[in-house]
């Protein structure tokens, strides 16, 4: 394959990935905007005394951390579904280089 070939599966790749990576970045996890649905709960009762105590709102508590919980298991999910994608692109960069080596002057 000629190193223009190579270069233009390089750059395929790098913008597939960076697509792809930015997506699962500003992909809303959820739906804000879904109705709220009553849900119990155990919760250690320390805790809970001393949230309630401090006014802590359980309920946005609650949603913040598992939306911050949901991201990071959607991440790993997207990374674990684009390794290979992942490890082309890398052995291709490791073998090749990249398209700027000749040009960049840092």
């Amino acid at each position: 394959m000629s190193l223009s070939a190579n270069i233009l599966i390089f750059t395929s790749y790098a913008h597939i990935l960076y697509a792809l990576y930015v997506g699962v970045k500003t992909m809303k996890a959820f739906d804000a905007l879904a109705p709220k649905k009553p849900t119990n709960l155990s919760i250690n009762s320390d805790l809970l005394s001393k949230a309630r105590k401090l006014n802590i709102n359980l309920s946005a508590t609650l949603e913040n951390e598992l939306a911050r919980q949901l991201q990071i298991k959607q991440r790993e999910q997207w990374l674990q579904d684009n390794a290979k994608a992942i490890q082309a692109y890398n052995d291709f960069v490791e073998n090749e280089g990249v398209f700027s080596d000749g040009i960049r002057s840092f």
